[in-house]
């Protein structure tokens, strides 16, 4: 979430408030005076070398009665450094995209001593969000004042206070007159030009430019496939024979879009400096845990977690598990034919105006197992992927994507191909595509 920043002031010119850290209201004097002094100590001392101050009124230019909101930002130099310690790929002066360091940074596009803008609003908060959750107990057996929050070396600081309910929540700042400027480039004109993807970027992050880019994209893609569609499907809507000829289309047309996003995607994020950023550059994630030691290619103190360990984890625990929710989504979607196939004879031996009510029944309760079944899955998947404690949060959202897609994917759509290619009924397929959407054409003839 990101707020505005609204009549605050810091007493500091050069102190650009980029991220808000909310602590809960009954949070001790000495543990804040502690989590002031790791996020501003120096980096060999164990702390994030960044800014901190409390939020403060603007005409009063005094600290807010309540004291639980407080202001993070980092030094010009800090943020650089903290470039290439997450390892931001920028454009240079001969047009290749290198990864930055401090020590060639004249060497890059558009830098200057006296230029702010060299880094976007994003990657200064992608910055300071990394520092921030980087901060690592060291010889800390608890947080002070808080003796019920164990410590150990390596463990991540802001995780154990977000969950030890002393920090509520972080997050990044709106800038008012960026934030403006955007608004007028992208939404608020009805305009049929492409939207300003590098602005959105540059304020919003990567993900963001990316998902609006691929919903520009889609958009204009599907039409096409709606002009041919259309016309399809009201002229042609009896004719079986033909719907393999439009379903062959669409396949093709797929494809062929996905392909072409891929290209367009990748010159994004190649001009983005994201498609060229090195895996080792990546930090370990702050939920990642284990004994404290050497990065041997960082050469920087982190945690060590033996990845025989984690294998275990995965082979013995998360793949039976896996497979025990997809043996049971498959046996609740042989319930639901059964009950389909009960609903049918009912209302074939009777044929009231009743039992053609009961024949949305299965279908209406199958839907609503398969929501719960979606939930209940997506938080045991987290709670595994996290328990195998995976050190790089793209290997974390791999893993929990895998097992996300693989249970959605037979949850969802099994009943689809089972029907199609098992019992080749295309009433009941289309009854089941259709479903919640009222009855199909041919009952209501």
């Amino acid at each position: 979430m990101k707020v505005a920043l609204s009549a605050l002031d810091t007493c500091e010119s050069s102190f650009t408030p980029l991220v808000v850290l909310e602590l809960a209201p009954d949070v001790k004097e000495e543990t804040k005076e502690w989590l002031k002094n790791k996020i501003t100590s120096k980096k060999e001392d164990g702390g994030a070398q960044l800014l901190f101050r409390p939020l403060l009124n603007k005409y009063e230019k005094e600290t807010l009665e309540n004291q639980n909101l407080y202001l993070v930002s980092a030094s010009k130099m800090t943020l650089l450094l903290g470039a290439e310690a997450v390892g931001l790929v920028k454009e240079c002066n001969d047009n290749t995209m290198r990864a930055f360091t401090y020590g060639t940074r004249h060497n890059f596009k558009d830098f200057d001593d006296d230029n702010d803008d060299f880094l976007t609003m994003a990657e200064c908060q992608f910055i300071i969000k990394h520092e921030l959750e980087n901060l690592r107990a060291r010889d800390e057996k608890m947080i002070p004042g808080y003796p019920q929050a164990k410590l150990y070396p390596g463990k991540s600081l802001l995780r154990r206070l977000l969950t030890s309910g002393i920090v509520t929540q972080v997050f990044p700042l709106h800038d008012h007159e960026a934030l403006k400027k955007l608004e007028d480039t992208w939404y608020t004109r009805f305009t049929f030009k492409y939207q300003p993807l590098d602005d959105i970027r540059g304020y919003f992050g990567e993900t963001i430019a990316l998902y609006f880019g691929f919903l520009e994209y889609f958009t204009v893609a599907l039409i096409p496939m709606a002009v041919i569609g259309l016309p399809y499907y009201l002229f042609v809507w009896e004719d079986y024979d033909k719907y393999v000829v439009f379903a062959s289309f669409n396949l093709i047309w797929s494809t062929v879009i996905l392909e072409v996003w891929k290209r367009g995607c990748a010159t994004m994020t190649y001009r983005w400096g994201t498609l060229v950023m090195k895996r080792q550059f990546e930090e370990p994630r702050p939920g990642f845990h284990g004994v404290l030691g050497i990065n041997p290619v960082t050469g920087r103190k982190e945690p060590v977690y033996s990845s025989y360990k984690r294998q275990l984890r995965i082979y013995l625990v998360s793949l039976p598990f896996v497979c025990l929710c997809l043996y049971f989504s498959l046996y609740v979607m042989m319930i639901y034919f059964d009950m389909e196939a009960w609903a049918l004879s009912l209302h074939e031996d009777s044929g009231s105006e009743w039992t053609s009510v009961v024949l949305y029944v299965p279908s209406i309760i199958y839907a609503i197992v398969i929501e719960i079944m979606n939930r209940l899955y997506r938080y045991a998947a987290e709670f595994l992927t996290s328990w195998e404690n995976h050190r790089l949060e793209s290997a974390y959202q791999n893993h929990l994507i895998l097992k996300v897609l693989v249970f959605n994917f037979l949850n969802c759509f099994a009943s689809l191909f089972y029907i199609a290619f098992v019992l080749r009924d295309m009433k009941l397929l289309r009854q089941a595509l259709f479903r919640g959407l009222g009855r199909d054409k041919e009952e209501q003839a």
